[in-house]
C-alpha cells in the first residue's frame, strides 16, 4: 500500500511540473542589427583628375575618394541616371523593350554623340537603349525621355526626384544627355556618380550592353562602338560610361569584376581621354591588388529549445553575409553566434531569435539575424491536458 501511495505521490509531481513548465512563458527581445561595414579611406594616389571615387558595389563601400563631393558638370555621364530611370520603367512594364519609340524633331536636333535620329524615324526602345549605352547617343537619350515621361523637362525633374531618393546630395540635372553649353547648374559629384552607378548596374541588361565592344543597329547598317575603351583593353571591365565636354573634361564611371568583386570606379576633370582612362586604369588596379571580398555561407545552428510551444524545439537558420576588407585581414575574421538557450512560445516563422556577429581583429565589421525557420504556436489547454495525460499514463 505504502508503495502504491509513493507511485501516485510521483505522478502528481510530475503534474505538476507539467503546470510549471506551462505557465513559464519568456519574453526576450531580442534584436539583430542591421550588417555594419568598414568604411576605409586610402592615401592620396595623386590620380591626374579633379575628382574620384572607388565603390565596392554589392555593399556600396568607398574604398577610396579624391574631391568626392564636389558638384561639376558631368558631360555624358548624365545618362547613367537616364538610363537608371529607362530601365525601371521596364522593370514596372511601362515600357517593353520592343516598343517603337518616335524621334520627335526635338530629339533629332541634339548635337555630338548621336545615331542620327531623323524626326519621325521609329526605333525600338532596346537599340535605342543599346545607341545610348554604348554610343553614348544624345538624341536617343531624349527620345527615350520624351517616351517615358512625355517630355524632357518632365523626364529631367524625375531625374532630380531620383537623385534625392537614392541619396545624391552634390547633383543637379539640366537635361537628360550632358550637353553644358547652354546649361546653367547641371553639375553633379563622384560619390553621386558612384551611387547612381550602382543602381543602374542592379540592372543585369545594362551590363551586358556595356560591356559590348562594337554592334549594329538599323538592320546592320549603321555602326556602335563603344566609347568606353577600356572594355577592351582592362581586364574585367564591364561597362558604364563616358563623357567629355569642354566645361566637363574627361570623366568616367567604369565598372569592373575580378575574383567576385565589382568595383565602381569615377573619374571626374582629366585633362584628356588618355589621362582619364590611365587614372581610372590606377585607381581600379590599386582596388583590385589591396582589397577582396569576405564571404561567409547561410548557416543552421542547432534547434533551439521552446517552451509553452505545441513543439519543443525550433529549428532556425542564417543567411550569407559579405564585406569587402583589405586582402590581408580577410583570413582573421571570426564569427560568434548568439542564440538564448530557450525561447518562449509564439514563435513565428522568419522573427529573428538571435544573432550571427562578425568580428575582426576585435571589432564587430557586421551583423546577420538568426531567424526562426517555422511557425511554433502556443500550446493551448486541451493540447497541454493531452500531453499531460499521455506522460502521466507512461510514468
Amino acid at each position: 500500500m505504502m508503495k502504491s501511495n509513493r507511485k501516485w505521490v510521483r505522478r502528481c509531481c510530475h503534474l505538476l511540473a507539467l503546470f510549471c513548465v506551462f505557465g513559464q512563458i519568456l519574453i526576450l527581445p531580442i534584436r539583430a542589427d542591421d550588417a555594419m561595414l568598414i568604411n576605409e579611406t586610402a592615401s592620396s594616389l595623386d590620380l591626374n583628375c579633379k575628382s574620384a571615387v572607388l565603390m565596392e558595389a554589392s555593399t556600396g563601400t568607398i574604398l577610396y575618394e579624391q574631391n568626392p563631393t564636389e558638384a561639376m558638370p558631368p558631360a555624358s555621364v548624365t545618362k547613367i541616371m537616364t538610363l537608371l530611370l529607362v530601365m525601371e520603367a521596364i522593370e514596372a512594364g511601362t515600357l517593353k523593350w520592343d516598343d517603337r519609340i518616335t524621334a520627335s524633331a526635338h530629339a533629332a536636333s541634339m548635337g555630338g554623340s548621336q545615331i542620327f535620329l531623323k524626326e519621325g524615324e521609329q526605333m525600338t526602345a532596346e537599340d535605342m537603349i543599346k545607341s545610348v549605352v554604348i554610343a553614348s547617343a544624345n538624341d536617343a537619350a531624349v527620345a527615350l525621355a520624351e517616351h517615358v515621361a512625355g517630355s524632357e523637362a518632365a523626364f529631367v525633374k524625375r531625374m532630380n526626384q531620383r537623385a534625392t531618393e537614392l541619396g545624391m546630395k552634390d547633383t543637379k540635372f539640366e537635361n537628360t544627355n550632358g550637353l553644358d553649353d547652354t546649361a546653367q547648374n547641371h553639375v553633379t559629384s563622384a560619390k553621386d556618380i558612384a551611387i547612381m552607378s550602382r543602381a543602374l548596374i542592379a540592372h543585369p541588361k545594362i551590363l551586358e550592353y556595356s560591356s559590348i565592344w562594337m554592334d549594329t543597329i538599323r538592320n546592320g547598317a549603321f555602326g556602335l562602338t563603344n566609347t568606353n575603351r577600356l572594355v577592351r583593353f582592362y581586364r574585367g571591365c564591364n561597362g558604364l560610361k563616358t563623357g567629355s565636354t569642354q566645361k566637363a573634361g574627361f570623366c568616367i564611371s567604369v565598372t569592373a569584376e575580378r575574383d567576385g568583386m565589382t568595383l565602381i570606379c569615377v573619374i571626374m576633370g582629366s585633362a584628356s581621354r588618355d589621362e582619364r582612362n590611365a587614372a581610372a586604369t590606377q585607381l581600379l588596379d590599386w582596388g583590385f591588388a589591396n582589397y577582396g571580398m569576405y564571404t561567409s555561407g547561410e548557416g543552421n545552428p542547432p534547434p533551439v529549445r521552446v517552451t509553452g510551444g505545441i513543439k519543443d524545439q525550433v529549428a532556425v537558420s542564417y543567411p550569407a553575409f559579405s564585406c569587402v576588407l583589405p586582402k590581408g585581414d580577410i583570413a582573421a575574421v571570426e564569427s560568434k553566434i548568439n542564440l538564448p538557450e530557450q525561447l518562449a512560445a509564439p514563435i513565428r516563422m522568419g522573427e529573428s531569435v538571435g544573432s550571427v556577429v562578425y568580428e575582426l581583429k576585435g571589432k564587430k565589421i557586421g551583423e546577420m539575424p538568426i531567424a526562426a525557420d517555422e511557425d511554433v504556436a502556443k500550446i493551448d489547454f486541451g493540447q497541454l491536458w493531452i500531453r499531460m495525460l499521455a506522460k502521466f499514463l507512461l510514468v
